[in-house]
């Protein structure tokens, strides 16, 4: 399978690029759950991964 092959799987994040009009280059990226995963200590998993971290790294910078 192309999926398969590229390294991606169902619900996988990829990049998608137009080349010369006429081909599509899919590219995968990593989740940002599975980039920060163990970063962070939780108490409840967040709706919003995204949300989350951002308040984190900005609480973390602000401690530094």
């Amino acid at each position: 399978m192309m999926r398969e092959k590229i390294g991606i799987t169902e619900g996988s994040y990829v990049e998608l690029e137009v080349y010369n009009k006429n081909a599509i280059i899919i590219k995968p990226l990593e989740s940002i759950a599975d980039k920060y995963f163990g970063i962070f200590k939780v108490e409840e998993y967040p709706d919003d991964i995204d949300e989350f971290l951002k308040k984190e790294v900005i609480r973390k910078w602000l401690r530094d």
